[in-house]
């Protein structure tokens, strides 16, 4: 199990700081460090505690390291999006994944053709981390679906590439299960974060579970509680998870102490989910 630490205020440093080692003393091992402020209070942590055990899961855009004509991809994110609603995104789930989008203007293939990779944009955002101090980084985000459905898988084996080569374990982190999966199966990482929990994947959760339950690598579930709409009944959302799906982790939003003993209190009756602690 993997916490996300989600404060009543967001990116406050002490709060992060706070809960994250009260969940630590609650028996937590590892930490998604989705910003800075989350690895400051990861590494302070760790310098507090000397435990070897604990581990960091750091993020890393891939948007970093896609450019267009010398300019960083993010600045036609608009055209983007207009070009992913034409090739692959469904009707009907359209305006609930992009509800302020207006531009119709799209990429022709040969413009596509001419997005490239970054080395130095790329190698600038990744010396942020320590391979020693957090040796997997979470790749992709939104930039990663994207990328895929523009049909560049290519410029993510080079960032991959450029991950591994700067001693990182890689982890691909998806939106769209049903979409992603099949089409990032032959990357080179360690294992696959998509949103899967009882109540959505997209694009379909009868598909994408059946796609889970064949797949080879392993998948970490983000969001498994959906957005704490399962929080009442996390036993019946780690058992449809772990037993059913058979996924191999899960990153659990916690806003509060009192929802992480909730979540401590499920895992009890989980006993695979209760790592090897020294004393």
């Amino acid at each position: 199990m993997i916490f996300s630490i989600r404060p009543q205020t967001p990116f406050d440093p002490q709060g992060i700081f706070s809960l994250m080692k009260k969940i630590f003393e609650m028996g937590a091992w590892c930490f998604d460090l989705l910003s800075a402020k989350h690895l400051e209070s990861f590494k302070k942590l760790k310098s507090l505690t000397n435990d070897e055990d604990l581990i960091g899961l750091c993020h890393l855009e891939l948007e970093s390291g896609a450019s267009f004509l010398g300019k960083p991809l993010h600045q036609f994110e608009s055209k983007v999006i207009s070009t992913l609603i034409k090739n692959i995104i469904p009707p009907d789930l359209t305006w609930n994944l992009f509800p302020a989008h207006a531009s119709q203007e799209v990429f022709t293939q040969k413009e596509i053709d001419r997005i490239t990779f970054d080395p130095l944009r790329f190698d600038k955002a990744l010396a942020s981390f320590n391979p020693q101090e957090t040796p997997s980084l979470l790749l992709g985000e939104r930039y990663g679906d994207w990328l895929l459905g523009m049909g560049r898988s290519d410029l993510l084996r080079e960032m991959i590439l450029r991950v591994r080569g700067k001693g990182f374990i890689p982890i691909f982190s998806g939106q769209w299960a049903t979409f992603v999966l099949p089409k990032a199966k032959h990357l080179d990482v360690a294992a696959y974060a998509i949103p899967i929990n009882q109540k959505w994947s997209l694009f379909d959760l009868t598909k994408a579970c059946d796609i889970i339950k064949k797949f080879e690598k392993p998948v970490i579930s983000l969001n498994p509680l959906a957005n704490g709409k399962l929080l009442k009944k996390p036993e019946e959302a780690f058992s449809f998870l772990f037993d059913e799906l058979k996924i191999y982790s899960a990153i659990t939003e916690v806003a509060s102490e009192k929802e992480a003993q909730r979540i401590f209190e499920v895992l009890k009756k989980f006993p695979s989910l209760i790592p090897f602690r020294k004393t």
